[in-house]
């Protein structure tokens, strides 16, 4: 199964039944625990829309994260996938991101770490994400971890 295939089936099974503002907490607190765990240098976000209900910045950050996840969820919020999906569909396409999207760079980012909130019968409600690690790190703890929260509901 190629990168693409993997990030696309992520995107199929990472389903909520229903996301309430509680949920977002909830999760929320789930990746802060994981991190800290880890003594991970991520900020952590989770969004409903453009409202966001959880927030955290773990030691190591800087406000150069909150940029990035910023600019990260704008890319999910456009397309609907997650921003590694959408960077690697266009290095599959043997093309950039920066160069052939037509978005600014300053506002967008392809980068792993956001991930859509999608629930089920209803499609994309929100994002939740990690900026601090490398990308393919970024986007691995979003799923593994929002993998495993789902699994308890």
């Amino acid at each position: 199964m190629s990168l693409l295939d993997t990030l696309t089936d992520q995107e199929t099974r990472l389903k909520f039944r229903t996301f309430t503002n509680e949920d977002a907490l909830t999760l929320g607190l789930h990746l802060l625990a994981k991190a800290r765990e880890a003594a991970l240098p991520v900020v952590i976000s989770v969004r409903r829309g453009q409202q966001r209900l959880f927030h955290a910045a773990l030691p190591g950050t800087s406000a150069d994260n909150d940029g990035w996840i910023d600019r990260k969820s704008r890319v999910v919020d456009r397309y609907g996938w997650s921003s590694f999906r959408v960077g690697e569909s266009f290095r599959a396409a043997g093309k950039t991101f920066e160069e052939h999207s037509l978005l600014d760079p300053r506002e967008y980012a392809a980068h792993g770490g956001v991930f859509p909130i999608l629930v089920e019968n209803v499609g994309m409600v929100g994002t939740v994400g990690v900026s601090g690690l490398p990308q393919a790190e970024d986007h691995a703890f979003v799923v593994t971890h929002l993998e495993e929260f789902l699994a308890t509901r």
